[in-house]
């Protein structure tokens, strides 16, 4: 690799390729020591091609979710399974690995920008500006969904579908409309205990000896000459786990607790979400 090679977005990878080292460094022992990231399905990783792969999945903090997820990849790509263990699986990673955030998250503050350099695709929200809800929708940036496009061609995609950390919001259109234009494999992750383990950024550890789980499931079985975009919808919305249905077998007690939880939170934490 080139000292100044670039890649789509114009990012030297090797500034990169080094960000990528010095924050998994950093991060490690949140998944692996402070609490364990508990992983099932990491065999399917090695199984996916270099490109065109759009991950999806439910969202519980702006940060935490993703730095685990680059984690888990890396760790699946250089021979592990179900763990990180040994943190060198960091020292070769996958350099094609970009995610999906919103821009106002990714330019507060230094560290969302050192973190955007690092693979992030932003977006402006159409339905949410500085934390609140918009009555009048803005037009999708056409830029927004070419940078997606180009990402899915260079390699591979994380999104949150929802848009919202808050659970079992409805999955947004936006994201089956890209699943039916550029027809990536669709591999869902269902993943908890990030809310309980950080604050609502993801940046800082709330409480240790948490036990995170990671579930990475077999790739959506997908039409997509013929799946309409409200059937795309519903099988992301059942892959991940947020269908409304799900709630039919979440007890209310734990449901009554969450809401209470975030209702603290919206409170206790101001900023923007991460983006779907």
């Amino acid at each position: 690799m080139g000292l100044f090679k670039r890649n789509p977005f114009g990012h030297i990878l090797f500034i990169k390729k080094w960000l990528i080292r010095i924050l998994g460094a950093m991060t490690h022992k949140r998944y692996r020591g402070f609490n364990d990231l508990q992983i099932d399905g990491s065999e399917i990783i090695n199984t996916l091609p270099d490109t065109n792969v759009l991950f999806i999945s439910n969202h519980q903090t702006y940060f935490a979710d993703v730095v685990a997820m680059f984690h888990v990849f890396n760790a699946s790509l250089s021979g592990r399974q179900d763990n990180i263990k040994n943190i060198g699986y960091l020292w070769q990673p996958k350099m094609n690995i970009y995610y999906v955030a919103a821009k106002e998250t990714m330019q507060a503050g230094l560290l969302p920008r050192i973190m955007a350099y690092a693979g992030a695709i932003t977006v402006e929200r159409t339905w949410r500006a500085k934390g609140v809800d918009v009555t009048e929708k803005k037009e999708v940036n056409p830029n927004d969904t070419e940078n997606i496009r180009v990402a899915l061609e260079d390699g591979w995609v994380i999104t949150f579908p929802q848009g919202t950390t808050k659970s079992f919001k409805p999955v947004r259109k936006g994201t089956a409309h890209i699943i039916k234009q550029h027809k990536p494999i669709v591999v869902p992750i269902v993943i908890d205990g990030f809310r309980r383990s950080f604050d609502k950024k993801g940046l800082r550890m709330k409480k240790k000896n948490i036990l995170q789980s990671f579930i990475i499931k077999e790739p959506l079985e997908i039409d997509y000459e013929n799946d309409t975009i409200e059937e795309i919808v519903e099988k992301v919305e059942y892959a991940i786990e947020q269908h409304p249905s799900f709630l039919k077998v979440i007890p209310a007690e734990e449901l009554k607790a969450q809401e209470e939880l975030n209702e603290m939170r919206r409170w206790s934490y101001k900023g923007p979400e991460n983006e779907a």
